[in-house]
Protein backbone atom coordinates (compact mmCIF):
# COMPACT_ATOMS: atom_id res chain seq x y z
CA UNK A 1 0.00 0.00 0.00
CA UNK A 2 1.60 3.28 -1.13
CA UNK A 3 0.18 6.67 -0.07
CA UNK A 4 -3.48 6.87 0.86
CA UNK A 5 -5.28 3.52 1.21
CA UNK A 6 -7.84 3.06 -1.58
CA UNK A 7 -11.26 1.63 -0.75
CA UNK A 8 -13.30 0.17 -3.61
CA UNK A 9 -17.07 0.24 -3.45
CA UNK A 10 -20.19 0.21 -5.58
CA UNK A 11 -21.42 3.70 -6.38
CA UNK A 12 -25.01 3.49 -5.10
CA UNK A 13 -25.99 5.87 -2.29
CA UNK A 14 -26.23 2.97 0.17
CA UNK A 15 -22.86 1.49 -0.85
CA UNK A 16 -21.17 4.89 -0.56
CA UNK A 17 -22.74 5.47 2.87
CA UNK A 18 -21.40 2.10 4.02
CA UNK A 19 -17.97 2.83 2.53
CA UNK A 20 -17.78 6.16 4.35
CA UNK A 21 -18.67 4.46 7.66
CA UNK A 22 -15.90 1.90 7.14
CA UNK A 23 -13.37 4.54 6.11
CA UNK A 24 -14.21 6.65 9.16
CA UNK A 25 -13.85 3.67 11.51
CA UNK A 26 -10.40 2.86 10.11
CA UNK A 27 -9.28 6.49 10.26
CA UNK A 28 -10.28 6.67 13.93
CA UNK A 29 -8.61 3.33 14.74
CA UNK A 30 -5.39 4.37 12.96
CA UNK A 31 -5.44 7.98 14.31
CA UNK A 32 -5.56 9.35 10.77
CA UNK A 33 -7.24 12.57 9.78
CA UNK A 34 -10.70 12.38 8.23
CA UNK A 35 -10.50 11.79 4.48
CA UNK A 36 -7.14 9.99 4.60
CA UNK A 37 -8.70 6.94 2.92
CA UNK A 38 -9.55 7.42 -0.76
CA UNK A 39 -12.99 6.07 -1.71
CA UNK A 40 -13.05 4.69 -5.27
CA UNK A 41 -16.58 4.11 -6.69
CA UNK A 42 -16.75 1.22 -9.17
CA UNK A 43 -19.80 0.55 -11.36
CA UNK A 44 -20.81 -3.10 -11.28
CA UNK A 45 -22.82 -5.20 -13.71
CA UNK A 46 -25.54 -5.41 -11.05
CA UNK A 47 -25.85 -1.62 -11.12
CA UNK A 48 -26.10 -1.55 -14.93
CA UNK A 49 -28.57 -4.42 -15.40
CA UNK A 50 -31.79 -3.41 -13.64
CA UNK A 51 -34.57 -4.98 -15.68
CA UNK A 52 -34.05 -8.69 -14.93
CA UNK A 53 -33.70 -10.91 -11.84
CA UNK A 54 -30.10 -11.62 -10.83
CA UNK A 55 -30.56 -15.35 -11.39
CA UNK A 56 -31.11 -14.72 -15.11
CA UNK A 57 -28.00 -12.63 -15.67
CA UNK A 58 -25.21 -14.03 -13.53
CA UNK A 59 -26.26 -14.08 -9.89
CA UNK A 60 -24.53 -12.38 -6.98
CA UNK A 61 -21.29 -12.19 -8.95
CA UNK A 62 -22.82 -9.17 -10.70
CA UNK A 63 -22.22 -7.20 -7.49
CA UNK A 64 -18.66 -8.42 -6.91
CA UNK A 65 -16.78 -9.25 -10.10
CA UNK A 66 -15.73 -5.69 -11.00
CA UNK A 67 -14.75 -4.98 -7.40
CA UNK A 68 -12.79 -8.25 -7.31
CA UNK A 69 -10.98 -7.32 -10.52
CA UNK A 70 -10.02 -3.88 -9.15
CA UNK A 71 -8.78 -5.49 -5.95
CA UNK A 72 -6.73 -8.18 -7.65
CA UNK A 73 -5.15 -5.85 -10.23
CA UNK A 74 -4.13 -3.41 -7.50
CA UNK A 75 -6.45 -0.56 -8.48
CA UNK A 76 -7.76 -0.57 -4.88
CA UNK A 77 -6.38 -1.95 -1.62
CA UNK A 78 -9.61 -3.22 -0.08
CA UNK A 79 -13.32 -3.42 -0.88
CA UNK A 80 -16.55 -3.03 1.07
CA UNK A 81 -19.66 -5.17 0.53
CA UNK A 82 -23.12 -5.83 1.93
CA UNK A 83 -22.42 -9.46 2.80
CA UNK A 84 -25.89 -10.71 1.87
CA UNK A 85 -24.93 -9.82 -1.73
CA UNK A 86 -21.58 -11.68 -1.68
CA UNK A 87 -21.22 -15.29 -2.85
CA UNK A 88 -20.43 -17.78 -0.06
CA UNK A 89 -17.63 -19.23 -2.24
CA UNK A 90 -14.93 -16.59 -2.80
CA UNK A 91 -11.65 -16.63 -4.76
CA UNK A 92 -8.69 -17.91 -2.72
CA UNK A 93 -6.77 -14.74 -3.59
CA UNK A 94 -9.33 -12.66 -1.69
CA UNK A 95 -9.85 -12.71 2.06
CA UNK A 96 -12.78 -11.51 4.13
CA UNK A 97 -10.64 -9.55 6.58
CA UNK A 98 -13.22 -7.84 8.77
CA UNK A 99 -16.92 -7.48 9.44
CA UNK A 100 -18.40 -4.45 11.14
CA UNK A 101 -20.93 -4.75 14.01
CA UNK A 102 -24.20 -5.94 12.57
CA UNK A 103 -27.07 -3.51 12.07
CA UNK A 104 -30.81 -4.14 12.39
CA UNK A 105 -31.28 -7.40 10.49
CA UNK A 106 -35.09 -7.19 10.30
CA UNK A 107 -37.00 -6.56 7.10
CA UNK A 108 -39.20 -3.47 6.77
CA UNK A 109 -42.47 -3.68 4.86
CA UNK A 110 -42.93 -0.77 2.46
CA UNK A 111 -46.52 0.12 1.56
CA UNK A 112 -49.24 -1.22 3.88
CA UNK A 113 -48.71 -1.26 7.64
CA UNK A 114 -48.68 -5.05 7.92
CA UNK A 115 -48.50 -8.17 5.77
CA UNK A 116 -52.14 -8.89 6.67
CA UNK A 117 -53.15 -5.41 5.48
CA UNK A 118 -51.90 -5.96 1.92
CA UNK A 119 -54.95 -6.13 -0.36
CA UNK A 120 -55.92 -9.52 -1.77
CA UNK A 121 -54.22 -10.17 -5.12
CA UNK A 122 -51.91 -7.16 -4.72
CA UNK A 123 -48.56 -6.92 -6.49
CA UNK A 124 -45.48 -7.51 -4.37
CA UNK A 125 -42.23 -6.29 -5.92
CA UNK A 126 -38.91 -8.03 -5.28
CA UNK A 127 -35.96 -9.59 -7.09
CA UNK A 128 -35.19 -11.82 -4.08
CA UNK A 129 -36.33 -15.48 -4.34
CA UNK A 130 -36.21 -15.66 -0.53
CA UNK A 131 -38.50 -12.67 -0.03
CA UNK A 132 -40.85 -13.90 -2.75
CA UNK A 133 -41.09 -17.40 -1.26
CA UNK A 134 -41.54 -16.11 2.29
CA UNK A 135 -44.32 -13.74 1.26
CA UNK A 136 -46.08 -16.39 -0.82
CA UNK A 137 -45.90 -18.80 2.12
CA UNK A 138 -47.84 -16.24 4.17
CA UNK A 139 -49.93 -14.69 1.39
CA UNK A 140 -50.29 -17.09 -1.58
CA UNK A 141 -52.72 -14.66 -3.23
CA UNK A 142 -50.01 -12.08 -3.91
CA UNK A 143 -48.68 -11.49 -7.43
CA UNK A 144 -44.87 -11.37 -7.43
CA UNK A 145 -43.29 -8.93 -9.89
CA UNK A 146 -39.60 -8.16 -10.45
CA UNK A 147 -38.42 -5.03 -8.67
CA UNK A 148 -34.78 -3.96 -9.08
CA UNK A 149 -32.88 -0.74 -8.51
CA UNK A 150 -31.42 1.07 -5.54
CA UNK A 151 -33.38 1.79 -2.36
CA UNK A 152 -34.67 5.16 -3.56
CA UNK A 153 -35.88 3.67 -6.85
CA UNK A 154 -37.80 0.91 -5.09
CA UNK A 155 -39.36 3.34 -2.62
CA UNK A 156 -40.45 5.55 -5.53
CA UNK A 157 -42.08 2.63 -7.35
CA UNK A 158 -44.19 1.81 -4.30
CA UNK A 159 -45.04 5.50 -3.84
CA UNK A 160 -46.17 5.76 -7.49
CA UNK A 161 -48.25 2.60 -7.22
CA UNK A 162 -46.20 0.57 -9.72
CA UNK A 163 -46.18 -2.14 -7.03
CA UNK A 164 -48.35 -2.34 -3.92
CA UNK A 165 -45.67 -3.45 -1.47
CA UNK A 166 -42.05 -4.52 -1.11
CA UNK A 167 -39.51 -5.38 1.57
CA UNK A 168 -36.27 -3.53 2.29
CA UNK A 169 -33.50 -4.10 4.81
CA UNK A 170 -33.89 -2.13 8.04
CA UNK A 171 -30.12 -1.66 8.23
CA UNK A 172 -29.90 -0.27 4.71
CA UNK A 173 -32.69 2.21 5.33
CA UNK A 174 -31.06 3.34 8.58
CA UNK A 175 -27.69 3.87 6.85
CA UNK A 176 -29.45 6.16 4.38
CA UNK A 177 -31.13 8.16 7.13
CA UNK A 178 -34.51 6.51 6.47
CA UNK A 179 -34.85 4.58 9.72
CA UNK A 180 -38.55 5.40 10.11
CA UNK A 181 -39.62 4.37 6.61
CA UNK A 182 -41.84 1.29 6.49
CA UNK A 183 -42.88 -1.14 9.20
CA UNK A 184 -40.39 -3.55 10.83
CA UNK A 185 -41.30 -7.22 10.54
CA UNK A 186 -40.25 -9.55 13.41
CA UNK A 187 -37.69 -12.22 12.50
CA UNK A 188 -40.12 -14.86 13.74
CA UNK A 189 -42.29 -13.84 10.76
CA UNK A 190 -39.58 -13.17 8.17
CA UNK A 191 -36.11 -14.61 8.85
CA UNK A 192 -33.44 -12.53 7.05
CA UNK A 193 -30.97 -13.53 4.38
CA UNK A 194 -27.60 -14.97 5.43
CA UNK A 195 -25.28 -12.01 6.06
CA UNK A 196 -28.10 -9.46 6.15
CA UNK A 197 -27.17 -6.13 7.83
CA UNK A 198 -23.48 -7.08 7.95
CA UNK A 199 -20.82 -5.00 6.16
CA UNK A 200 -17.77 -7.01 5.09
CA UNK A 201 -14.33 -5.72 4.11
CA UNK A 202 -12.11 -7.78 1.80
CA UNK A 203 -8.46 -7.48 0.82
CA UNK A 204 -5.92 -9.53 -1.11
CA UNK A 205 -4.98 -12.69 0.79
CA UNK A 206 -1.27 -11.89 0.49
CA UNK A 207 -1.57 -8.25 1.63
CA UNK A 208 -0.56 -8.60 5.28
CA UNK A 209 -0.31 -4.85 5.90
CA UNK A 210 -3.88 -4.16 4.79
CA UNK A 211 -5.11 -7.26 6.59
CA UNK A 212 -3.66 -6.05 9.89
CA UNK A 213 -5.17 -2.60 9.35
CA UNK A 214 -8.64 -4.00 8.65
CA UNK A 215 -8.58 -6.37 11.61
CA UNK A 216 -8.50 -3.36 13.94
CA UNK A 217 -12.16 -2.67 13.07
CA UNK A 218 -13.38 -6.28 13.02
CA UNK A 219 -16.31 -7.18 15.29
CA UNK A 220 -15.52 -10.70 16.49
CA UNK A 221 -19.08 -11.69 17.47
CA UNK A 222 -20.57 -10.55 14.15
CA UNK A 223 -17.73 -12.17 12.20
CA UNK A 224 -18.28 -15.53 13.91
CA UNK A 225 -22.05 -15.38 13.36
CA UNK A 226 -21.81 -14.44 9.68
CA UNK A 227 -19.08 -17.05 9.10
CA UNK A 228 -21.51 -19.69 10.38
CA UNK A 229 -24.30 -18.43 8.11
CA UNK A 230 -21.97 -18.48 5.11
CA UNK A 231 -20.70 -21.98 5.96
CA UNK A 232 -24.32 -23.12 6.14
CA UNK A 233 -25.05 -21.57 2.73
CA UNK A 234 -21.93 -23.07 1.12
CA UNK A 235 -22.88 -26.56 2.25
CA UNK A 236 -26.36 -26.15 0.78
CA UNK A 237 -24.92 -25.32 -2.62
CA UNK A 238 -27.24 -22.33 -2.57
CA UNK A 239 -27.28 -19.91 -5.50
CA UNK A 240 -28.96 -16.53 -5.93
CA UNK A 241 -32.11 -18.41 -7.02
CA UNK A 242 -32.25 -20.58 -3.88
CA UNK A 243 -34.72 -19.29 -1.27
CA UNK A 244 -32.73 -19.55 1.97
CA UNK A 245 -32.96 -17.58 5.20
CA UNK A 246 -30.51 -17.88 8.09
CA UNK A 247 -29.58 -15.94 11.20
CA UNK A 248 -26.88 -16.80 13.74
CA UNK A 249 -26.65 -15.03 17.08
CA UNK A 250 -24.20 -15.35 19.96
CA UNK A 251 -26.03 -16.46 23.10
CA UNK A 252 -24.22 -17.44 26.32
CA UNK A 253 -20.99 -18.28 24.52
CA UNK A 254 -22.63 -20.40 21.79
CA UNK A 255 -23.96 -19.58 18.36
CA UNK A 256 -27.67 -20.17 17.81
CA UNK A 257 -28.40 -20.63 14.10
CA UNK A 258 -31.98 -20.51 12.83
CA UNK A 259 -32.59 -21.38 9.18
CA UNK A 260 -35.38 -21.88 6.65
CA UNK A 261 -35.36 -23.32 3.12
CA UNK A 262 -38.26 -22.78 0.71
CA UNK A 263 -39.57 -23.86 -2.65
CA UNK A 264 -39.87 -21.03 -5.16
CA UNK A 265 -43.64 -20.74 -4.70
CA UNK A 266 -43.50 -20.87 -0.89
CA UNK A 267 -45.58 -24.06 -0.66
CA UNK A 268 -42.61 -26.17 0.41
CA UNK A 269 -40.58 -25.34 3.50
CA UNK A 270 -38.19 -26.84 6.01
CA UNK A 271 -36.89 -25.03 9.08
CA UNK A 272 -34.53 -25.80 11.90
CA UNK A 273 -32.35 -24.50 14.70
CA UNK A 274 -28.99 -25.61 16.12
CA UNK A 275 -26.44 -24.38 18.65
CA UNK A 276 -22.69 -24.83 18.33
CA UNK A 277 -19.30 -23.31 19.17
CA UNK A 278 -18.03 -20.17 17.47
CA UNK A 279 -15.79 -20.89 14.48
CA UNK A 280 -16.83 -24.54 14.33
CA UNK A 281 -17.69 -24.26 10.65
CA UNK A 282 -18.23 -28.00 10.22
CA UNK A 283 -21.32 -27.88 12.47
CA UNK A 284 -23.36 -25.41 10.34
CA UNK A 285 -22.36 -27.37 7.23
CA UNK A 286 -23.65 -30.60 8.80
CA UNK A 287 -26.81 -28.76 9.86
CA UNK A 288 -27.34 -27.65 6.24
CA UNK A 289 -26.99 -31.18 4.90
CA UNK A 290 -29.41 -32.52 7.53
CA UNK A 291 -31.98 -29.87 6.61
CA UNK A 292 -31.69 -30.73 2.92
CA UNK A 293 -32.16 -34.41 3.71
CA UNK A 294 -35.44 -33.60 5.47
CA UNK A 295 -36.64 -31.09 2.86
CA UNK A 296 -39.46 -31.75 0.36
CA UNK A 297 -38.30 -32.52 -3.19
CA UNK A 298 -39.47 -29.12 -4.47
CA UNK A 299 -37.14 -27.47 -1.94
CA UNK A 300 -34.19 -29.83 -2.29
CA UNK A 301 -34.04 -29.48 -6.08
CA UNK A 302 -33.12 -25.76 -5.69
CA UNK A 303 -29.88 -26.56 -3.86
CA UNK A 304 -26.90 -28.29 -5.45
CA UNK A 305 -25.72 -29.59 -2.07
CA UNK A 306 -28.65 -32.02 -2.07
Amino acid sequence: MVGHPRLGTRGSPLALAQARKVASAIEVAQHWEAGHIEIVPIKTSGDRIKDRPLAEVGGKGLWTKELDKALLDGSVDFTVHSLKDVESERPKAIRLAAIRPRGDYRERLIGPDSIEAIEKGATFGTSSPRRAAQMLAIRPDLKIVTLRGNVETRLDKVERGEVDATLLSSAGLRRLGLANVGTPVPVDVLLPAPGQAAIGIECRSDDDMTLRMLQTIDDAATHAAVAAERAFTRALGASCSSPVAALAMLERGKLRLRAELYSADGTGKVQGEERFDCWDLKAPAEFARAMLKDAPDKVRELFSGA
